[in-house]
């Protein structure tokens, strides 16, 4: 089984306020060096990005740059279309794929749908149903257009509440177009960052997660054992009490932890949430889940990610 990794190279974030600009602009010279570095003799590792509906505007700006040198897209389009209607957005999937399918490794559907909070997905109407609709017109076009390489997938969030109706409402909803066309579900999660985890601990905490969204969430929307897993975003932000040596052995523990339960919970791919810093002197959590500061000096935990990149594809 092949295992990818990759990373979202922006610096542009949000939190649960909004969208925190970069305290420094991107720079695409120094983050095609990270990326190159990053990836090493590794055959290929993808570039998360994010384009939203409506507006179509990419974040990171102009990401296609960075796929080149065996690197390829993981894009995100997201239904951010408040009034509900889906004819506009099946039209903005198909077009994507049209567009930009012959750079892309993944293209997931939706960000966060069971997430109900601002800026992301879950807190727009109809959208399961934009979810469905979404998978199942993107890969008919893709595979219309001979874009069989590329896999189109959705993601989601842990939940720990059990009155939670997301994964049996997609269930409803999710007809045999859905489970033809769907190629990976991805889990968007950060362990020891909103809720605290003893270190001790966090190896257990990540393989709880991983086996409950496996074995419990996705069954309830009627998603097999035999739909890869994704990890779409992990990170751990450095800050006051958050030390960049901890960061580092956090990415570390993480990482393997994932690795280990790769064949037995069919995970196939893992990106860090993110590449830089938005602001290293920010406060709060949020600015600083960079393995880059601000600036594109590297924390330690950079050189950690790229040791297991060449360990675990190699």
């Amino acid at each position: 089984m092949t295992f990818t990794f990759g990373i979202y190279p922006g610096g542009l974030a949000g939190d649960d306020t909004g969208v925190i600009t970069p305290a420094r602009p991107d720079d695409p010279a120094r983050i095609t060096a990270a990326l190159r570095e990053l990836q090493g003799g590794a055959g290929e590792f993808l570039v998360r990005a994010y384009r939203s509906y409506p507006g179509g505007e990419h974040t990171p700006e102009r990401p296609e740059r960075y796929a080149v040198d065996g690197r390829r897209l993981d894009l995100v389009v997201q239904y951010r279309e408040r009034s509900g209607e889906l004819a506009g957005w099946l039209d903005f999937v198909r077009r994507t794929v049209r567009t930009e399918g012959h750079r892309l490794a993944l293209l997931q559907i939706c960000e966060e749908p069971n997430l109900d909070l601002p800026p992301v997905d879950g807190s727009i109407p109809n959208v399961r149903r934009a979810l469905v609709e979404g998978v199942v017109a993107a890969k008919e076009e893709a595979l219309a257009h001979g874009f069989d390489r590329l896999a189109v997938g959705f993601n989601a969030v842990p939940s720990f509440d059990p009155a939670d109706t997301f994964w049996t409402e997609l269930g409803e909803l999710a007809d045999e177009r859905f489970h033809r066309a769907l190629d990976y579900v991805g889990l968007d999660f950060f362990p020891d960052v909103f809720r605290p985890v003893p270190p001790s601990q966090l190896a257990d905490a990540v393989g709880a997660v991983l086996t409950g969204f496996r074995r419990d969430a996705l069954p309830r929307a009627g998603i097999g054992p035999d739909v890869p897993l994704r990890i779409c975003e992990n990170g751990w932000p450095t800050g006051p009490g958050r030390s960049e040596a901890r960061q580092a052995e956090v990415v570390a523990e993480v990482v393997r932890t994932v690795a280990g339960l790769a064949a037995e919970l069919h995970v196939t791919g893992y990106a860090f949430f993110a590449l830089r810093d938005a602001d290293s002197a920010g406060a709060g959590l949020f600015p600083r889940f960079g393995l880059l500061r601000d600036d594109y000096t590297p924390k330690p935990a950079f050189a950690v990610y790229r040791g297991l990149v060449q360990e675990l594809t190699n």
